[in-house]
């Protein structure tokens, strides 16, 4: 039987332009493909290992054509709308008290200060979670191992007894291998709030 439910953010509740934004960095970047270096700085910056000021710094040195207001702009062009119908499935979810809600983000300092510009509703989306996991914050990120390890012993959630939705498959991946119900949700044709139809089996 459920009793917790883990959700990601992006492409969750936040949509997301994942092909987007890598064509306009490539093209403002001039680029062909995003070397090692840059997916490194970027894996470091997220999981809270290096502040912003170091990760505008190393893209500015790497690019000095561009400004810091065109790299954070780049940065920030893969976050789109939150639908607020999913606010309301998920206050729902909070009011009813019938699940443990935790939230597991694979995000960073610029992206989550767009969010609270942008999105009116954010604090009130932050207070539906009785856990609330940022990977910059907890210095660890998705699909490694330890953060669902630190998730589960964190919020006293047992694997068989928690669903995990996430849009990665690498990140369920992991996260089944552990024993976790997992629903890789296609963010094109699938929405969260059909959760309780499509894995009706697990509830």
């Amino acid at each position: 039987m459920i009793k917790n439910l883990i959700f990601d953010f992006g492409d969750v509740f936040i949509n997301l332009d994942k092909e987007g934004a890598m064509e306009n960095a490539l093209q403002l970047f001039k680029l062909k493909k995003f070397p090692d270096a840059l997916f490194e700085t970027n894996y470091r910056y997220e999981c809270g290992l290096i502040s912003t000021d170091e990760f505008l710094m190393f893209y500015q040195e790497k690019f000095p054509w561009l400004s810091r207001t065109d790299i954070i702009e780049a940065w920030n062009y893969i976050l789109k709308d939150f639908p607020i119908h999913r606010l309301e499935f998920l206050q729902g979810l909070a009011s009813n008290k019938a699940y443990k809600l935790i939230l597991l983000s694979n995000t960073n300092v610029l992206h989550i200060d767009w969010i609270k510009n942008n999105v009116y509703f954010y604090n009130e989306f932050k207070n539906c979670f009785d856990f609330f996991y940022l990977s910059q914050e907890i210095q660890m990120r998705k699909p490694n191992t330890n953060i669902y390890e630190f998730v589960l012993n964190n919020s006293s959630s047992h694997p068989k007894e928690t669903l995990f939705i996430d849009d990665t498959p690498e990140n369920t991946l992991t996260a089944s291998r552990l024993g976790i119900h997992v629903w890789n949700i296609d963010p094109i044709n699938e929405d969260v709030t059909t959760l309780f139809t499509t894995k009706n089996q697990l509830f």
